[in-house]
């Protein structure tokens, strides 16, 4: 039997609760009211499962910072100072959209002023004037959004009576030092991934994990590259042997085309890896293409679903889709 085979059986006798992990892209977290209303959907899941979540960074938010990165290598220093600065706000506006209670909200703003701090420190820092910024600087630049919104959604997940904490992927993520699309070492990343998030799932703690970010073995942050965040939720599944893994996004789930370019585009109810494959190679856009290969390793089901529209079921893809491809209506 595989190992994930013995884990699972494992894990079924200490528990008969079902391992999910949720994957919030930056569309579902904009905003306070946005974020608690992911909470809802986690708050629903976790009476019966254990649940892992993977956040990206609120929407434009990664955008504003690799635009600070061009305003640093313009030389225009100050100019990125006040840009980074209005990215800090933008998260302690959420904070206090949030409305915790005084010492949570003292607590969480206090760990957001800490990152813009840092944050700033790598403005001041860099000497970039006429040339191109270092990659590893730009990673590092990057990793801010993830990091501020992982502790904004664990603070409402706690406000929505979930117990909650966020984690740095960098902790446990090992990747190669290929800055800007660094390839993650799936053994080491699985190992050590569950030293930190198996005993908080079994504790009743939802880990909120960053998406998008790793560490080289030295200690550097990485990244996966651009929209990598589904594959940060498939990775962060994979590694607590999940049985599902759920990609909550701002679209009803996988369509046969692109619904904005064409009027003939149907939504897909159930696909298997290889249908949803097919797709992928067809230049439909599913999902990232390494999300269902890492998926298929264990076999967790994979769904594509509205954050905003949750009454709908959405697509399933899994090992296999019992009569093909299944369309119709939401």
């Amino acid at each position: 039997a595989s190992r994930f085979a013995a884990t699972r059986e494992q894990q079924r006798s200490e528990s008969d609760r079902q391992s999910v992990a949720f994957k919030f892209g930056g569309s579902s977290l904009l905003g306070a009211g946005r974020m608690l209303h992911a909470a809802n959907l986690v708050r629903s899941s976790a009476t019966t499962s254990r649940v892992a979540v993977v956040v990206s960074a609120m929407k434009g938010v990664t955008d504003e910072l690799l635009g600070l990165a061009r305003s640093m290598e313009s030389g225009k220093t100050q100019r990125a100072r006040i840009e980074a600065q209005g990215v800090v706000h933008k998260h302690l506006d959420v904070l206090r959209e949030l409305e915790l209670e005084e010492n949570d909200e003292l607590r969480v703003g206090r760990e957001l002023e800490l990152l813009g701090r840092d944050l700033l420190h790598e403005v001041s820092a860099a000497r970039t004037a006429g040339r191109s910024l270092d990659s590893a600087v730009r990673d590092r630049l990057a990793s801010f959004g993830e990091r501020c919104c992982a502790r904004l959604f664990a603070a409402a997940l706690e406000k929505s009576g979930v117990p909650a904490v966020p984690v740095s992927s960098s902790d446990f993520v090992v990747t190669c030092e290929t800055f800007q699309n660094a390839k993650p070492d799936l053994q080491e990343t699985y190992r050590r991934g569950r030293e930190i998030l198996l005993p908080l799932l079994e504790d009743g703690i939802v880990p909120v994990v960053t998406g998008f970010l790793g560490t080289t073995r030295d200690g550097r942050v990485t990244t996966l590259g651009r929209n990598s965040s589904d594959y940060s939720g498939a990775i962060i599944a994979y590694v607590v042997d999940a049985d599902e893994l759920v990609i909550w996004t701002d679209v009803d789930g996988v369509y046969t085309a692109n619904p904005g370019d064409s009027t003939e585009a149907m939504l897909l109810h159930e696909l298997s890896y290889d249908e949803a494959h097919a797709l992928a190679t067809s230049g439909a856009k599913v999902l990232h293409a390494k999300v269902l290969p890492l998926a298929a390793e264990n076999g967790m089901v994979v769904w594509v679903r509205n954050t905003f529209k949750p009454q709908f079921r959405g697509t399933k893809i899994g090992p296999s889709a019992s009569q093909g491809m299944h369309r119709g209506e939401a």
